[in-house]
């Protein structure tokens, strides 16, 4: 009897076992997210953020070539971002094409300063209006770091955006690189 028990108990253990592993098994992957925004404007707005990465990159190093380089980037990527085929009511829709033309002019006037500390101030504005810009739109392919030093422009205080909570400060990158906050972080990707 107690083997007869013993062989009942070991077989209901491994039938038990066997359907948890089916279970786990033949469970359906959930749906993909998706984005609320057309696949053609998640495109060109990465292509953007991108090239602002890099533009923050160039004042990192201080890299006259690599600035001008991506900031002329960006005023095309301003240019050809198009948000009237966003899904969204006429006053997000005009409101980020103000944000996209206000990026752009920012760059243009970028371009055509002299020293590196006018171009920093034009970065910080490019950086407030892409954040705007973000939040309006309600970009969904990755997060984004809005990033804050106190001591930027003579204890002033300056914004910066970055795709890593790492801090990489643009603005006085060679005496305080790491000197700086994460403020917040725009995170629209739907679970």
């Amino acid at each position: 009897m107690k083997k007869l028990l013993v062989f009942t108990a070991l077989t209901a253990a491994m039938a038990c076992g066997s359907s948890d592993q089916q279970a786990k098994e033949e469970k359906p992957q959930g749906p993909l997210s998706k984005s609320a925004n057309p696949e053609s404007f998640n495109t060109a707005f990465g292509k953007l953020l991108s090239d602002y990465y890099h533009l923050k990159d160039g004042f990192v190093s201080e890299n006259d070539t690599a600035i001008t380089l991506y900031a002329k980037n960006l005023v095309k990527d301003a240019d050809s971002l198009n948000p009237k085929q966003l899904k969204a009511d006429t006053v997000i829709v005009a409101t980020a094409v103000t944000y996209a033309q206000g990026i752009s002019a920012e760059l243009k006037g970028l371009l055509g300063e002299k020293n590196i500390d006018a171009k920093r101030k034009s970065f910080e504005m490019v950086g407030k209006q892409l954040y705007d810009l973000i939040r309006t739109v309600q970009y969904d392919r990755e997060i984004v770091y809005h990033e804050y030093c106190p001591m930027a422009f003579n204890d002033e205080g300056a914004d910066w955006l970055s795709n890593s909570s790492d801090i990489r400060n643009p603005y006085i990158p060679k005496k305080m690189l790491t000197c700086g906050e994460v403020k917040d972080s725009i995170n629209y990707i739907k679970k």
